[in-house]
């Protein structure tokens, strides 16, 4: 097997993309901290200010983006004889869990030492990687609510290696199965059970859209040939492109049953055109290989920053224009840095340890080859 690390081109693109349509849409929600509108942009038929789909989205992209590299990782292991589960979770856990406790632990000493929230019994779920449990039930802890999708990603793996571990013919066919089931049955609680906790489950849950993403990286690894043609065809490309363009301008809503998994498939489609370099528009460029580098940090930190920003902001005496243009140039300025230094200084020490300790095939998260 070829031990150069693997790195695919774009897909860092992809991942900036994903973390800023997060971070504005976060922002526009928390307007109300600023003494702004968060209605600026308009209003939803629910009532919601519009702009709040893109953090969905977002996370829909990561969810397909994950899903397509943690499969073709496994199967590339698999080349060696046999995937190591056991390397495959402590590579997870040097990836995902440092900033990932330290930002929870910093949430819970802030808490504390301002008074501004209470810790409730919902703090476990957190602990426990579960924090998807709270957003179903209503009982998310303040600047935690994000860490719903990290739950889901960490519990999508409890059971993924596993099934990777299956023949590739056999594992098409219960890739495509899990994501029929599934979507299946949101579609049928829908219907039928509208507003369920079952469909909310299955909804934040969005197994499916990982699962798209592996699919595709099953198809990409075997070099399907009528895969490959219909998902790197201009057309399919210019498609994906105008559908993302849309999805930017906010104007990206069919039905809410749908809409995720279109996301899902969009990106898996992105995936596909900037990996066989046959994407309309190449996303591999120095800006996004940084801001794709460390999106995770970007993910995990930005509700801090808006809360903390919000109290200095909201009583500095300026046009309301002006402030808009404060808060929308200064957070993502300032959370950028701060996710910089992290990830120079904070994570990047155990991702070198777990390159060096853990990884069966080499990867690389940059196009300049270093973790």
């Amino acid at each position: 097997m070829n031990n150069k690390p693997i790195y695919f081109e774009g897909l860092n693109g992809i991942r900036a993309i994903a973390v800023i349509g997060v971070l504005f849409s976060h922002i526009t929600l928390d307007l109300e901290l600023f003494g702004l509108n968060p209605f600026v942009l308009g209003q939803t038929a629910d009532g919601k200010p519009k702009g709040w789909l893109l953090a969905g989205f977002g996370v829909s992209m990561f969810f397909a983006l994950s899903g397509f590299l943690i499969t073709y990782l496994l199967l590339r292991e698999k080349e060696t004889g046999r995937i190591n589960i056991k390397k495959f979770y402590l590579r997870r856990i040097f990836r995902i869990w440092p900033i990932y406790y330290l930002y929870l632990a910093i949430c819970l000493v802030m808490y504390v030492a301002t008074g501004f929230f209470t810790i409730t019994n919902s703090v476990f779920f957190y602990i426990f990687y579960a924090a998807n449990v709270p957003l179903i039930i209503g009982t998310s802890l303040p600047l935690l609510g994000h860490y719903w999708s990290l739950g889901v990603e960490e519990q999508f793996y409890l059971f993924w290696p596993w099934i990777t571990k299956l023949g590739q013919k056999w594992l098409v066919w219960i890739t495509l199965g899990l994501i029929v089931f599934l979507f299946g049955l949101k579609v049928f609680l829908h219907i039928f059970f509208p507003n369920s906790i079952l469909e909310v489950i299955i909804h934040v849950t969005r197994f499916h859209c990982m699962l798209v993403g592996a699919l595709f990286a099953i198809l990409y690894y075997q070099s399907n040939s009528l895969f490959l043609r219909i998902t790197t065809h201009k057309f399919s490309q210019a498609i994906v492109w105008l559908i993302m363009v849309v999805i930017v301008a906010n104007k990206f809503h069919l039905f809410s049953i749908v809409d995720n998994e279109i996301v899902a498939v969009v990106t898996a489609v992105m995936i596909m055109g900037q990996i066989t370099q046959n994407g309309l528009i190449s996303l591999e460029n120095n800006v996004f290989d940084f801001l794709g580098k460390i999106s995770y940090g970007i993910y995990v930190i930005h509700p801090l920053i808006i809360f903390g920003l919000g109290f200095i902001i909201r009583k500095l005496t300026m046009p309301q224009t002006m402030k808009y243009l404060l808060v929308y140039a200064l957070i993502p300025l300032l959370v950028i840095l701060l996710a910089h230094w992290s990830y120079k200084y904070f994570e990047k020490p155990f991702l070198r340890y777990k390159n060096r300790r853990f990884s069966v095939v080499k990867s690389a998260n940059s196009k300049s080859g270093h973790a």
